[in-house]
């Protein structure tokens, strides 16, 4: 793929064309140098779209929520990125998901989902990528919707610039919400299915968990929402809005997409070298040390530290 194709594809995207955008959110997931070439130039566009992280412990209606927010957005070109860390061996929840977001979005909006396929590091490196290209496209706002609830989606939802969390009512999910770590990310509360018993009551446990953790200027809101029936929606979104005021006038926004960088950074080399890694021990050096490991005459220990002077480089890089 030349970078004269990419750019066309990337000016056919901005015009409206959804199979151009969808073969550049291709690339991008199946990575290599077409996916390097995809995010450079996303790199220079994107910047502009309001990025918003959806997740929460699955059936608290997560995935009805997002493409109601989709529509109460008023957005012209919304998009909505549907994350699904599981096994491609269980299918996980994508086009349930994909269905009941068709049936309540209503406003044209892009939906694409994506799967780690079994590495998460690499969905890591996928996600803002494909964040930046539906940016640098001209969607706005972007909605990443994660599937589960674990490291995978505290690390995504701390990509968005406001990170929405949603529980339902009892005590199990704001619990297993608690434990997962995203009380500490979210930048808004939703007591989802309002309309069953002791709806307030789970607001009320959160509020409590607020007043023991809270530490920022921001102060999570709590909204209780009956998504089915797009009952509070439109607050929802209100309080997301008065969010990105916040992250606006505070200043705050470039610090987090300044952390967000150096994180994606970060996990890039890890992936590297993780790669890099599996190579070695896979090819003739690894196999060298581990048969000296298996015959006893180095430890695991020394094996490791052999290998890794492979990694090392000879020259440090330049600034």
């Amino acid at each position: 793929m030349s970078p004269n194709h990419i750019g066309e594809l990337f000016e056919a995207a901005l015009g409206g064309n959804r199979r151009a955008l969808g073969k550049l959110l291709t690339m991008v997931e199946k990575q290599g140098s077409s996916a390097a070439m995809v995010s450079e130039r996303a790199h220079r566009d994107a910047g502009q779209a309001r990025v918003v992280g959806v997740t929460g412990a699955p059936g608290t209606g997560k995935s009805t929520i997002t493409g109601q927010l989709a529509g109460a957005s008023g957005a012209s070109r919304p998009a909505i990125l549907a994350i699904d860390p599981s096994s491609p061996l269980t299918g996980g929840a994508i086009l349930g998901d994909r269905i009941r977001m068709d049936n309540h979005v209503g406003c044209g909006a892009f939906i694409r989902s994506m799967a780690t396929r079994g590495h998460a590091g690499g969905l890591a490196v996928a996600v803002p990528d494909a964040v930046r290209v539906l940016d640098a496209a001209g969607c706005d706002p972007i909605i990443v919707e994660t599937v589960g609830v674990g490291q995978v989606e505290v690390s995504i939802a701390a990509a968005a610039d406001t990170t929405v969390v949603v529980v339902t009512p009892g005590w199990g999910d704001a619990v297993q919400a608690n434990k997962a770590g995203l009380l500490e990310v979210a930048d808004v509360f939703v007591v989802n299915k309002a309309d069953r018993p002791d709806a307030r009551g789970a607001r009320r446990d959160l509020e409590l968990m607020l007043d023991l953790g809270h530490r920022s200027r921001w102060r999570a809101p709590i909204v209780l929402t009956t998504a089915t029936k797009a009952e509070g929606i439109d607050d929802l979104w209100a309080e997301i809005e008065r969010h990105t005021a916040y992250l606006h006038d505070s200043g705050e926004l470039i610090r987090r997409r300044g952390r967000r960088r150096r994180d994606e950074v970060a996990d890039r080399i890890e992936l590297e070298l993780r790669d890099r890694v599996h190579q070695i021990v896979q090819g003739e050096p690894g196999e060298a040390a581990l048969g000296r490991v298996d015959r006893n005459e180095i430890s695991p220990a020394a094996a490791a530290e052999l290998l890794l002077a492979a990694l090392k480089p000879h020259n440090p890089p330049e600034g």
